[in-house]
Order: structure tokens, then C-alpha cells, then sequence
């Protein structure tokens, strides 16, 4: 009961209530897209960002574009090249009026408080920190006292303007994600989207934005004053100004997307498209009610399958029960499809070994299983046309194909975290052309950036082999290829671990 005292969260009944804007269509970006969503009624523009420059501009035009309102939402927001960019963006858009809210999850605690609360000093910015540390306490304390609550973590990215457009996918805010760091890239993808969607999307945000887990900076850390805005302005005024003659930003000023976005001529997919995303809960996931998950409401489209099921996931580690699914779906002729990351290209070796505990289940009843080749970092390599980067990074994308008609592209990882703990969201929509695209690639490629995994019996034993030769003559590897002593040792520890539901 003391330890409990000491480390609770400071009383936020009494902070504002907020919700999205309803007018957006009156500003200038409803009437960009004015025209294409009357030709299109009732249908879901969508726009797949694959390439990180891409995504980077989107997201600085709907800033620029946005005249009532923003509403950010992420699970880590870097103050690097792009985060520093972005925050610049920002402040420009509060100066000229626009609502921001930004609601950003507190995992790496104060990392960036100083610019938290010198942007909530702005008359137009509001900053919310989702389940937050304890400030001015142990956070090795906090998380033995405050175990449940503190594991709880807000998972899913959204970015959206006057109501009117949203991006939504896997990338948080920093260099890695966007191209713009030449050591570390993780490759990934989001949508961007005009039409129903974005109202679903502002209403996910809205339920975050006013839930018990949302703390205002200004009465979690300290009310900022106009000094912690002023030097907060300068500080990222000046890095824009700096960064405005880099190659970084050049090449962004100078892309196709931006003149389109500008111009309201961007080439959407219509179709029908669907937000699905996991409810706020007050302690994970597991008492949630099943329309409440992100889960439930994409297993239906898995299991639904006819011909082929694609899964892209970073992290995967899918538990007895989606094992048991999956390998149900294959043994009923259905071609199951998993890319995940090798032990070598995981930036989080200890995933790994949650995954690899499945592997052989996966492989027995017919799944596909794909792991990233690692040495593609260190040369030209092929490409996923919707996910270009491979050759030169860990892969980060969340994405699903089914049948080649129906694709889903969000934040949501196929591991225990996104299954039982984090929240998350994304977008299913129906679109033939899209998701066959997508499908079509997946099968064409995926041997030239990934070794398949496979059984070669000797002995009498099943063993494992890693198969791939970049689109040439066969590569075989008895071990996991390209993996360090280190990555190993870890996988070997972490598996006798009971912390599976961690990862």
C-alpha cells in the first residue's frame, strides 16, 4: 500500500475533454480531395508508403495543408533530423491556428520532456504522455510496484489532418524509419487515406486522446512557460532553417508526392476499406471484450482465406493458438505465407526466440516460412516493389495479404505483445489491384531478399536448412546464417525464460 502511495500518477479528473473537429471538409484540404471522393461515394481512398522519403513528406504536407486541426498519435517520436523536422512543422501549423494534439506514448519516460512541455506551452498545443513513469522515481522500482499497469503501451501510430486525411501504418517518428539515417534503416510501410476511414481514425484517437491513461504533460511534469516555448522555437527554427539546404530535404521538397499532395492530384485506390483497432483497456488487453481487439476483428479475414494467406511481421511469435490456425489452414490446401526477420537482421534477438520455438510445428503442417537475409545490408540486392529497402535493412512492416484481394496494413506485430498487451491499429481494405500487386511480388521476390526455411531429413532426423540464393544458384545454411555468438547466446537464455507473453 506505501509503495503503491509513492509511485501513483498525479489526479487528472479535472483535465479537458477533447474530441476531433466535424467542419474539415470546409478547409483547404477537404476541398483537394473534394472531387475524387465524389466520384468515388461511399468508397475509401488509399495510397500504400512504401518508401520512407514518401511517407515523410506526407506527413510534412498534411502539417502544412492542415488549417483547424492535427491529431498525432505514436509510440516513440525521436527529436533527430525527422523528429526535429517534424516538430518544426508542427509549431508552424499552432502559429497559424491549428488545433494540435499530440499523444505520445511515455515508454522511454523523459527522453524528450523538454520539448513535451515547452510545445504544450503554445496556446494551440496540447501533449499527452500515455501511461506514464512515475517522474522523480526508480523506474526499475516502477516496474516490479507498477508491473501490470506499466507493460500496458499505446502501440499505434496515426497521423491526421483537419479530419480530412490520415496516415496510419508502422513507422514511429525517426531517422530509421524515414531514410534518413545511412547506418541503421528499418524497412517499412504505411497508407495514407482520404474518405470513411478518417473518421474512424479520429474517433480511435479520441478514445485515447480522453482515456484514463492519457496524462497531460503540463500536470504529469510542469506547466510550461512562454521561455520553455520560446527557446524550443528558436532551437528548432534554427535546425529547419540548417536542414532546408541538406540533400535530406531537397529531395524531399523536389518529390512527385509533394507537388500532388499540393495540388490535390494524388492517385488514390478506391475501394472499400475498414479501421480496426484495439479499445483502451485499464490493464492490457486480456479483459477486453472481443469486439474491443484488433484481433478479433482481423481473424476473420485469415481464416476466411480461399487460396493464400501473406503475413509480413518483424517480430513474430504466434503462440499455440494462431499456430494451431494457421497450420489448420494449410492442411486445408491453403497457401500460408510468413517473412519474418532471421536472427541475424532482428534488431530484438530475444523475439527471436519466442519464434523459433514455432518454427518446426510451422514447417510440419506445410507453412511457408521466410527469414530476411542479412547480408542484402551489405549489397545491391532485390526489392519488394511495395517494400523497397530490403537490401539495406531490418524489416519493420506489418502488413497481410489474403487471396490477393484483401490487404491489411497497420501496426499491429504477430506476437504476444500486439496479440495480449499493446494496442494497436491498421486498415483492411478490398482492393484487387492493390493486394495482387502485393501478392504477386511477395511470391516473385521473396526468395531473392529471404531464406526459406526447410526440412532436409538426415539421419532419420528432421533438421532445419536456409535456403536462398538471391534469385541465383541455391545458398544452403545449417545454421542460422549470418548470426553473431551474441545473437545465439541470447536466443539460448531467453528460451528457457518463462517471459514468452513478453514478446
Amino acid at each position: 500500500m506505501v509503495m503503491n502511495t509513492i509511485y501513483r500518477l498525479p489526479d487528472i479528473t479535472k483535465r479537458n475533454q477533447s474530441y476531433k473537429i466535424d467542419d474539415g471538409q470546409v478547409t483547404r484540404m477537404g476541398r483537394l480531395f473534394e472531387g475524387q471522393l465524389s466520384s468515388n461515394p461511399g468508397k475509401s481512398g488509399v495510397l500504400l508508403l512504401s518508401r520512407g522519403r514518401d511517407a515523410f513528406v506526407a506527413r510534412v504536407l498534411l502539417a502544412r495543408l492542415a488549417e483547424k486541426s492535427l491529431d498525432i498519435q505514436y509510440y516513440m517520436y525521436h527529436q533527430d533530423t525527422v523528429g526535429g523536422l517534424l516538430t518544426y512543422e508542427v509549431i508552424k501549423a499552432a502559429d497559424r491556428g491549428v488545433r494540435v494534439r499530440m499523444l505520445i506514448d511515455d515508454i522511454y519516460g523523459n527522453e524528450n520532456e523538454d520539448t513535451w512541455v515547452g510545445l504544450d506551452a503554445h496556446e494551440n498545443i496540447e501533449v499527452r504522455l500515455w501511461n506514464p513513469w512515475k517522474r522523480g522515481r526508480s523506474r526499475m522500482l516502477q516496474s516490479i510496484v507498477r508491473a501490470t499497469k506499466i507493460n500496458y503501451r499505446m502501440h499505434a501510430k496515426s497521423f491526421t489532418a483537419d479530419n480530412q486525411a490520415t496516415i496510419l501504418g508502422g513507422r514511429n517518428i525517426g531517422n530509421e524509419y524515414f531514410d534518413a539515417d545511412t547506418d541503421v534503416a528499418f524497412t517499412d510501410i504505411d497508407v495514407l487515406s482520404i474518405g470513411p476511414p478518417v473518421g474512424a481514425v479520429s474517433n480511435e484517437f479520441d478514445a485515447y486522446w480522453n482515456a484514463s491513461h492519457a496524462y497531460p504533460v503540463n500536470i504529469l511534469v510542469h506547466q510550461g512557460t512562454d521561455q520553455d516555448l520560446s527557446a524550443l522555437r528558436s532551437k528548432k527554427s534554427a535546425f529547419g532553417e540548417k536542414q532546408a539546404t541538406s540533400n535530406y530535404v531537397k529531395a524531399l521538397t523536389d518529390s512527385d508526392l509533394a507537388k500532388a499532395l499540393k495540388d490535390g492530384s494524388v492517385v488514390f485506390s478506391w475501394s472499400e476499406a475498414r479501421v480496426i483497432h484495439d479499445s483502451p483497456q485499464e490493464e492490457g488487453l486480456k479483459k477486453a471484450g472481443r469486439d474491443q481487439l484488433l484481433i478479433s476483428q482481423l481473424a476473420p479475414y485469415i481464416t476466411s482465406a480461399k487460396k493464400t494467406v501473406d503475413i509480413v511481421s518483424p517480430y513474430f511469435v504466434p503462440g499455440d493458438r494462431a499456430t494451431e490456425a494457421l497450420c489448420k489452414l494449410s492442411q486445408d490446401g491453403i497457401k500460408v505465407s510468413i517473412l519474418t526477420n532471421s536472427l541475424a537482421s532482428n534488431d530484438v534477438s530475444a523475439v527471436h526466440a519466442g519464434y523459433s520455438k514455432y518454427r518446426r510445428s510451422l514447417l510440419r503442417c506445410g507453412v511457408r516460412l521466410f527469414e530476411l537475409d542479412e547480408s542484402l545490408k551489405d549489397r545491391e540486392g532485390k526489392r519488394f516493389t511495395w517494400l523497397p529497402g530490403l537490401a539495406k535493412s531490418s524489416l519493420h512492416a506489418k502488413t497481410m495479404v489474403f487471396d490477393g484481394e484483401i490487404m491489411f496494413v497497420g501496426s499491429f506485430n504477430f506476437d504476444q505483445r500486439s496479440l495480449n498487451i499493446n494496442n494497436e491499429i491498421g486498415l483492411v481494405f478490398h482492393d484487387a489491384a492493390v493486394a495482387g500487386a502485393a501478392a504477386k511480388n511477395f511470391e516473385e521476390n521473396v526468395n531473392k531478399v529471404a531464406f526459406e526455411v526447410r526440412f532436409s531429413r538426415q539421419g532419420g532426423r528432421q533438421n532445419m536448412q536456409w535456403v536462398g540464393g538471391q534469385g541465383g544458384p541455391d545458398v544452403v545454411f545449417e545454421k542460422e546464417p549470418y548470426a553473431t555468438t551474441m545473437q545465439k547466446l541470447t536466443v539460448g537464455i531467453v528460451k528457457w525464460l518463462p517471459i514468452e507473453s513478453q514478446l
